[in-house]
């Protein structure tokens, strides 16, 4: 198995902390814009895609910030995807930080695909 290089990612975004807390963390926030439907029970989450379903298990979160997943095809590995909300100190401008990893040769079709679903999201929250 080939491994995996860690990407991150920076999308600002004008919305409340706690509103996006929301999106980020609840099968059904989810569900608006990560997958097509979002399915939990207890730590397992289950992502269904045009049908086709991926289960992640909730490796940590910390209320009102981020939330990390881990797949279960990744069970026994480092790997992972962290949504993380950064509020900066000073200007109080809202980001949305992703951490994910990716096959060297998919890194940026992964970047592409978060893109994607971030501009989705901000569709959904009015923050375009």
């Amino acid at each position: 198995m080939e491994d995996k290089v860690k990407f991150e990612m920076e999308f600002p975004i004008q919305a409340s902390p706690s509103l996006l807390y929301q999106y980020i963390s609840t099968p059904s926030g989810l569900s608006e814009w990560y997958a097509d439907n979002v399915n939990s029970r207890g730590e397992l989450f289950t992502f269904i895609w045009d049908g086709s379903e991926e289960t992640a298990s909730l490796v940590s979160k910390k209320n009102g910030e981020r939330i990390k997943f881990r797949w279960e095809d990744d069970a026994d590995t480092p790997y992972y995807f962290e949504i993380r909300i950064q509020v900066d100190e000073i200007t109080k401008d809202v980001s949305i930080m992703i951490t994910d990893f990716a096959e060297e040769d998919e890194v940026e079709e992964g970047k592409m695909l978060w893109e994607n679903m971030i501009s989705e999201l901000k569709q959904i929250l009015g923050s375009s």
